[in-house]
């Protein structure tokens, strides 16, 4: 299951609940947007990369 999505620039990387990358739904954001939009669930959560302090910089999985 899809736990957490982060688009850093044009790239995607997708963790599941351990933390372990699931490498089929990443790579370039427009190749993979769609497919991960269809089968995260509602507790996904959706990010643009992290701040200078390491924190998520999270967004509303429309404005993803």
């Amino acid at each position: 299951m899809i736990k957490m999505v982060i688009a850093t620039g044009e790239m995607v990387v997708v963790f599941d609940e351990q933390g372990e990358q699931i490498p089929g739904y990443q790579g370039p954001y427009e190749v993979v947007k769609e497919k991960i939009l269809r089968e995260a669930s509602k507790d996904t959560v959706f990010a643009h990369g992290v701040d200078c302090s390491g924190e998520l910089i999270k967004v509303p999985r429309e404005n993803w």
